[in-house]
């Protein structure tokens, strides 16, 4: 990665942050908001397609996925959905515990809340949602988001439906479980932020973390979803969706930069080029001849299936199909990505990669003398519709190379590296909902919401301070994403434990256990190993050596077991007494050597406390 000078160059991110809310129903039905795993219950197949707007307008990402032709399978249980998720009844009124949730975090963010919320239909036909639009309603806009070190623009709060989960792709087949769909989420955009991407990332744990102090929030994998929008000064908008983890937001957005300064690089040198957008037309030569006995697995395949090889002229682009936009992605990376997006082929191979793929030099040179040029793509599959499809979507996305970057929507890899998804949506996609009506915002309703408005995390902190532990430790428990897991252990153990040592355990001793905490229940083993302690039955340091073991063994005995194992039940005051008395009869005087030989030679079974008392009254304080 070359070193990126993000003030230079204008960086501005925006951050959309999703959080699914805990409540006793879906948002626009009274089904439970629960997700299942079990045989369903029933199927049904759609096809989706898109509808004009009130203003007789189709969206451009509406209409690309119509394009793909896809047929949707719906899964879907008897218990946690019907009829409404399968559009054939009306919406319910809003579920109102969740509108609640939305105006207390509106007011948590110091946004100004509409007198008037009105549910719209967001037209997306990609299969999640079986109207072939997703409800939502924007309760709040012009917040201000206030946390340590940060001050954040907070452009909109709307409350939101949830979409169908996709559970398999099989060619035009798209499988989407319902059980997901309609259960309320809080959806949070913010304004562009100027800061470095990984204040970025702390900015988006932060808002997410504000929500979850409601405590009215699902937790778990998928429950909080965060979308990036990047832009450099001369570059464009794109929206990155998907980021899987907080912990990648900022390797997406470095590559995300790198990838569209790569871009103007490219336009920079077609223009020096001499080269123009006219030059490139959509017009492909048939090459299968060339083929006839080549050694390419990849084209031979193609060939025994009854396919054709076609050529697609790309004058004056030597050198500039293969050049990196990212570690790994060139730009044919970013012309295949179009391909597979927008057709049923697998991609292309281009002339800066050949020869390669068993494509000799021969038939690379016979190929570069039938088309009059050495730059030049090869697409491979049956003839007709699918190749010529091809060939525009290339030539488009080679015409835009000549503006620098394009505006689009990318998905997010789990390298930190984004594909292609679809054009970024226009006016169009929003319309108002006609089965519901507009919601009054009374002043008794902002005085229920009172009773969810999360606590701040400076206030948290603060909070945390007055128990005892430093401000240090307070700051990274607020931070933490067992913050609320510790907190109901410090009002469990309230007067039995020190809230420092359970601070402790969550902010130190869990985060060097390693990646491993994520394959077992590390809170029920905490609350077990806290009750042994509360009970005066281990000691603290016995703790760590506990859950070191068990996290290490994926959970598989119990944590008595592993106690019993390696003898960590705690010592009795009498046992202490004698072995410091052994010692000090051996000559062993010095307080401090005493304490240090006792703790490093009995780790886990000595409590410190007694300890110091036995070494007291045996030398005299």
């Amino acid at each position: 990665m070359p070193k990126l000078d993000y003030g230079a160059l204008g960086l501005k991110v925006g951050l959309e942050i999703h959080v699914q809310l805990d409540t006793g129903r879906k948002l626009f039905c009274h089904c439970r908001p629960e997700l299942k795993n079990t045989e369903p219950d029933f199927r049904i197949v759609r096809r989706l397609r898109p509808a004009m707007s009130e203003l007789s307008a189709i969206d451009p990402a509406a209409l690309w996925e119509f394009r793909k032709m896809k047929t949707i399978m719906y899964e879907g249980y008897n218990d946690v959905t019907c009829l409404v998720e399968l559009d054939e009844e009306p919406p319910h009124e809003p579920d109102e515990e969740s509108l609640l949730l939305a105006l207390a975090i509106s007011k948590a963010f110091n946004a100004k809340i509409f007198d008037e919320i009105y549910v719209m239909r967001k037209v997306v036909i990609d299969g999640s949602n079986v109207s072939g639009f997703q409800r939502t309603m924007v309760v709040a806009h012009d917040g201000l988001a206030v946390f340590p070190n940060y001050k954040v623009p907070i452009w909109t709060i709307s409350l939101e439906e949830d979409a169908a989960r996709k559970v398999k792709e099989r060619g035009d087949l798209v499988v989407y479980r319902l059980d997901r769909l309609g259960i309320p989420l809080i959806e949070v955009s913010t304004g562009p932020m100027e800061y470095p991407p990984a204040s970025i990332a702390e900015v988006a744990w932060l808002i997410g973390r504000t929500i979850m102090n409601t405590r009215r929030t699902k937790r778990g994998l998928g429950s909080i979803r965060q979308d990036l929008n990047i832009s450099i000064a001369k570059g464009a908008k794109t929206e990155v969706k998907g980021v899987p983890e907080l912990s990648l937001i900022p390797k997406v957005i470095e590559l995300e930069v790198l990838r569209q300064v790569n871009l103007l690089k490219i336009r920079d040198e077609l223009i020096n080029r001499g080269l123009s957008k006219d030059q490139y037309t959509p017009d492909l030569v048939d090459v299968t001849e060339v083929f006839s006995s080549t050694k390419s697995n990849i084209v031979r395949k193609t060939l025994e299936a009854g396919g054709v090889v076609a050529a697609l002229k790309t004058p004056g682009l030597r050198g500039l199909l293969g050049f990196e936009l990212q570690p790994g992605r060139r730009f044919g990376s970013e012309l295949a990505d179009r391909v597979r997006a927008w057709t049923r082929l697998g991609g292309l191979i281009h002339s800066d990669e050949l020869p390669g793929y068993g494509i000799s030099g021969e038939e690379v040179s016979k190929v570069a003398g039938r088309l009059g040029t050495d730059s030049f793509i090869l697409l491979m599959g049956p003839p007709g519709v699918e190749l010529q499809e091809a060939a525009k979507v290339i030539v488009n996305r080679v015409r835009e190379a000549f503006d620098g970057v394009p505006e689009e929507t990318r998905a997010a890899r789990e390298d930190g590296t984004t594909y292609f998804m679809r054009p970024r949506p226009g006016a169009a996609r929003m319309y108002p909902e006609t089965d519901l009506r507009p919601i009054r915002v009374t002043i008794e309703l902002l005085a229920k919401a009172d009773m969810y408005v999360p606590e701040p995390i400076d206030r948290q902190i603060e909070r945390y301070a007055s128990m005892g532990m430093s401000r240090e430790l307070a700051r990274q428990l607020a931070v933490s994403e067992y913050s609320l897991e510790a907190e109901e252990l410090m009002r469990k153990y309230k007067g039995r434990v020190n809230p420092t040592l359970i601070a402790s355990i969550f902010v130190n001793t869990i985060k060097g256990l390693g990646r491993g905490v994520e394959q077992v229940d590390v809170v029920k083993a905490v609350d077990e190993l806290l009750a042994l302690y509360a009970d005066g039955k281990i000691t603290r340091e016995a703790i760590q050596d506990v859950l070191q073991v068990y996290v290490e063994e994926d959970g598989r005995r119990g944590l008595v077991e592993i106690i019993n194992e390696k003898s960590l039940w705690r010592m009795q005051y009498s046992e202490v007494l004698s072995l410091v008395k052994s010692m000090i009869d051996n000559g062993v005087k010095d307080r401090n050597k005493l304490m240090s030989s006792v703790m490093r030679s009995h780790r886990g079974r000595v409590d410190s406390g007694d300890l110091g008392r036995a070494i007291d009254e045996l030398l005299g304080k």
